[in-house]
């Protein structure tokens, strides 16, 4: 599970990459195109120092960045899709595709803090 969610985080960088190569080159989208790109290759990068987290606490908090990032993103996304109808297709594939990253997170964010709360409990 953690190799195939590894994955999708560094497919997810990279196809949001390859999607910015395709926008037109101008100053008006120049800030956009910045901007998902940094937010997008933060994901994987972030979620793999979540897994080098020496306690739970510490990858609740990498993970919640990753989450941010992701969110970012598919923020990102949906106004390239405003502006950019012809590419609404390969937007809604990516915004997708980070929407269901963005669940897996949230989820793995729910279920460290169980079991924080559970270890809490069996020690007393």
């Amino acid at each position: 599970m953690k190799t195939e969610l590894l994955n999708r985080t560094k497919r997810f960088a990279m196809d949001c990459w390859h999607f910015c190569l395709k926008i037109p080159k101008s100053r008006e989208y120049n800030a956009f195109v910045n901007q998902l790109i940094r937010s997008s290759s933060s994901v994987g990068a972030n979620y793999r120092a979540s897994q080098r987290a020496k306690s739970t606490a510490d990858f609740i908090n990498k993970l919640k960045i990753v989450e941010e990032e992701v969110d970012e993103s598919v923020y990102w996304l949906e106004i390239f899709g405003e502006i950019l109808p012809e590419y609404s297709k390969e937007v809604e594939i990516l915004k997708n595709e980070g929407k269901e990253l963005l669940a897996i997170t949230v989820a793995s964010i729910n279920t460290a803090r169980r079991n924080i709360k559970n270890e809490d409990r069996r020690k007393t």
